[in-house]
């Protein structure tokens, strides 16, 4: 059996600069990896079957589920007739712009890649991964990056300035395709996504602050008013810099100074349920 952790992430920056002749947009992010974490456990099995197993009941087991997909597609573009059973033990919230199910997909791939002795490279998996969804390619290296394309092109980035991250998800979900349909690309006020890459260069945890922003915030916080109560809520309670992350709902705070750390997080379960104090990984995947 093959273990894997597959960690969420959040948006620094995330900008859309047009929308592509694809259908797709165009994007500039920066992402990093957060310590909060789904399992991915990959059990061979001899019957040639993709197995979803999950501790979350909300979680699809057949082929909408990003894992299956990523299994599927490996076996396809390598040949492979063994089975698998995929058993995702779920922290991550679903559906919450923290790429959980990406990240799950990414961790398949890498397990796999190791289960079944491909010799697979980073870039190979990530290029399979941009098959499955846009945010894939990015969860298969981890770390610290600026995504651009539609979220395929990657560019590593320095390790954030140490820091704490509160994350809150109020109790909807979001659907990314009605984030980005309501987007208006002539209206956007684009986040200072240089100062950002700066800032990291410079391990610069004021300009990190200064620079954060998510052109989806608008959007999402005009179709569901609570995750702009949950913003306000979190600036009031002392967060450095807060910042809605990929198309929502999660909200998340960061945070310099740990005596703050539980007196916002306990603050903020007065108003929602899931709430998450972690550190920053940032730091890349590294294949065996």
């Amino acid at each position: 059996m093959i273990y894997e952790k597959a960690p969420a992430k959040i948006n620094l920056t995330l900008d859309v600069l047009y929308k592509r002749p694809d259908g797709f947009h165009e994007v500039e992010m920066v992402m990093t990896t957060v310590d909060l974490a789904d399992r991915v456990w990959l059990r061979p099995s001899d019957d040639g079957r993709i197995v979803i197993k999950s501790s979350e009941r909300f979680v699809p087991s057949d082929r909408k589920n990003l894992a299956y997909q990523a299994a599927d597609l490996l076996r396809r573009e390598y040949g492979i007739q063994d089975g698998v059973e995929i058993t995702l033990e779920k922290s991550i919230p679903v559906a919450a712009g923290l790429a959980g199910g990406s990240s799950d997909a990414a961790a398949t791939l890498r397990g796999l890649n190791r289960l079944w002795k491909l010799g697979a490279t980073s870039e190979e998996l990530a290029r399979l991964g941009s098959k499955i969804g846009s945010d894939v390619s990015f969860c298969v290296y981890g770390g610290t990056a600026l995504a651009t394309g539609r979220g395929e092109v990657i560019e590593n980035l320095p390790v954030p300035p140490r820091c704490w991250v509160i994350l809150a998800k109020p109790a909807i979900s979001v659907s990314t395709g009605d984030i980005y349909g309501n987007l208006d690309t002539s209206s956007i006020i684009h986040p200072d996504t240089k100062g950002m890459i700066t800032a990291l260069a410079n391990n610069d945890y004021e300009k990190m602050c200064q620079s954060v922003g998510n052109v989806l915030e608008p959007v999402t916080m005009n179709l569901y008013p609570q995750v702009a109560g949950l913003k306000e809520h979190m600036i009031k309670f002392g967060a450095d810099a807060v910042l809605m992350s990929g198309s929502g709902p999660t909200v998340f705070g960061l945070v310099k100074q740990e005596s703050r750390v539980s007196r916002i997080y306990n603050g903020l379960k007065g108003f929602c349920s899931e709430v998450y104090a972690v550190r920053m990984v940032g730091s890349r995947h590294i294949l065996d």
